[in-house]
């Protein structure tokens, strides 16, 4: 069976087993059990693997607690970020699941023991409430103890069924597929509000490349609203390892989705060390002031959701929002998001910044950071996606690509709205859409009805940013040659004529 074949069936294996497990319970409901079961049983192999050393005569499942020394301990913790007792172990739970009549309150221990190992730690913050979602004691579950056992059961033996095959470089990938696959189907499924927090893999590929395009190393890369830590994520896959110096920062307002985008790092192989992500809502409580610049952000904000905005009346002073000379409106926060970005962007690199298309040519205070923007000759790129690429949502988005390098005050404007391929639910941009767009990215050359290069004077007229308004759309409507037209009608009318002559005399003929 090939990797791709394998990936597949491990697929539609983990997503019936999410299906058959969580019976009558809602899959949005349920998905913490089957994402969070799926990562215990993760960081439990990661972690026996990390013991054993490659070791074959060492088996850590097998060993009594007794002897885990605290010199081992606390190398393990300042290594890993975590420790898990062999008794804690996934593989040492799963195997009595069936008989542990006290199941759902075991898991809940050994999840705080985890999460308490890193305390004092400089893993602390980065393991801390990881299992928060994972409640063995929601009525979700059951109704009765016995209940809840039952279903935790079920989610531990089929998680530990699936095949992931010996632990190494693949089979880290192979969970981290598996992770990102179950993100997806339980996004599509819940609609708008699955749609909030997971960008499909392949706008992220695009929004990655877009953002660390010609850039052969970055100190870190950044998404303000991380949602799941997909867009992140993308970054990683897509160039080795070593280009992202000094790691992933992310932050995020719902406490459910930083578990998830946590859980998502590791689950990627990506160590404690090398990523931070913080709760909290980005536009009123900024983190990692300290950090910034990014060489690289992504993001796909929440299209024009409400914000504080001028109700507070120090926003205006902040070192983000101040140049611009005006904050985005009370009901339409999405420029604010914009502005957050380019404030944390380093001189050397790029924000690629999924936008509501309303923002790029709407007025107000909309058209003055508009204005701030060109004038400032910040606005690299504006592209423009087919419809129904996201889920949760059918309208065709626009992908703003900030830039504080530009090496002339052109801004260009593609017209992607036409590279979409059919899927059952959603659209999908495929491998060859995404490279026809980086190519005249890239190139910056003029296409007709795709890509096109604008002067700022053109621009600062009024300052719209909507790509229709540059780009002029392909005529699809068939050409007419009216001559031949002209020609087949007057032959026709001939026929007409010709045909009413002879029912006219065969009538009278009759008549006669």
């Amino acid at each position: 069976m090939t990797s791709t074949q394998q990936r597949a069936a491990l697929q539609r294996q983990i997503w019936q087993i999410a299906n058959d497990v969580r019976g009558s319970v809602d899959g949005w409901d349920f998905k913490q059990y089957v994402l969070g079961t799926l990562f215990y049983r993760f960081i439990s192999e990661n972690f026996a693997s990390y013991i054993e050393a490659g070791d074959d005569s060492v088996h850590y499942a097998k060993l009594p607690d007794s002897v885990i020394t605290d010199d081992i301990k606390d190398d393990a913790i300042k290594t890993k970020g975590y420790f898990i007792y062999p008794s804690q172990l996934f593989a040492t739970i799963a195997v009595n699941a069936n008989t542990n009549e006290s199941l759902n309150t075991d898991l809940a221990a050994v999840f705080v023991a985890i999460e308490s190992s890193a305390n004092g730690y400089p893993s602390e913050t980065d393991i801390k409430g990881l299992f928060a979602d994972f409640d063995t004691t929601s009525t979700r579950l059951g109704n009765t103890v016995k209940d809840k056992n039952l279903r935790l059961a079920a989610v531990l033996k089929g998680v530990a069924g699936l095949e992931f095959g010996d632990f190494d470089a693949s089979h880290i990938d192979l969970f981290g597929d598996a992770y990102e696959f179950l993100i997806s189907n339980y996004a599509a499924s819940a609609g708008k509000s699955g749609g909030e927090f997971f960008t499909p893999q392949h706008v992220s590929r695009l929004i990655a490349q877009l953002a660390m395009h010609q850039q052969t190393s970055v100190n870190k890369i950044y998404d303000p609203a991380c949602g799941s830590g997909s867009l992140l994520l993308q970054a990683k896959k897509h160039f080795d390892a070593h280009l992202i110096e000094d790691g992933f920062y992310g932050q995020e307002i719902s406490h459910t989705t930083y578990n998830l985008a946590r859980m998502n790092m590791f689950l990627h192989n990506i160590n404690y060390d090398k990523f931070n992500m913080q709760l909290g809502n980005t536009l009123t409580d900024p983190h990692f002031a300290d950090e910034k610049p990014f060489d690289a952000i992504v993001s796909n904000p929440p299209y024009s959701v409400n914000w504080i905005g001028s109700d507070d009346p120090t926003l205006i002073n902040d070192d983000r929002f101040a140049p611009a000379g005006v904050l985005a409106p009370k009901s339409k926060a999405d420029f604010a998001f914009v502005l957050h970005c380019l404030s944390y962007l380093s001189s050397k690199g790029r924000a690629a910044i999924v936008c509501f298309p309303g923002i790029f040519y709407r007025g107000g205070a909309e058209a003055k950071i508009r204005k701030y923007l060109v004038d400032n000759n910040y606005v690299e790129t504006v592209i423009a996606l087919a419809p129904n690429l996201f889920f949760g949502t059918t309208i065709a988005v626009t992908i703003l690509v900030l830039s504080k390098h530009k090496t002339d005050t052109a801004t260009q404007f593609i017209d992607a709205s036409s590279l979409f391929k059919k899927e059952t639910n959603t659209n999908i941009l495929t491998d060859d859409h995404i490279a026809e767009i980086m190519g005249v990215f890239d190139s910056k050359e003029n296409v007709d009805h795709f890509a096109r290069s604008v002067p700022f004077e053109d621009i600062a007229d009024d300052y719209n940013l909507s790509v229709s308004s540059y780009v002029e759309a392909k005529d699809t409507r068939e050409v007419v040659d009216i001559t031949a037209l002209n020609a087949e009608l007057k032959t026709t009318v001939a026929k007409i004529d010709r045909l009413r002559a002879e029912i006219d005399a065969i009538v009278a003929e009759i008549e006669a």
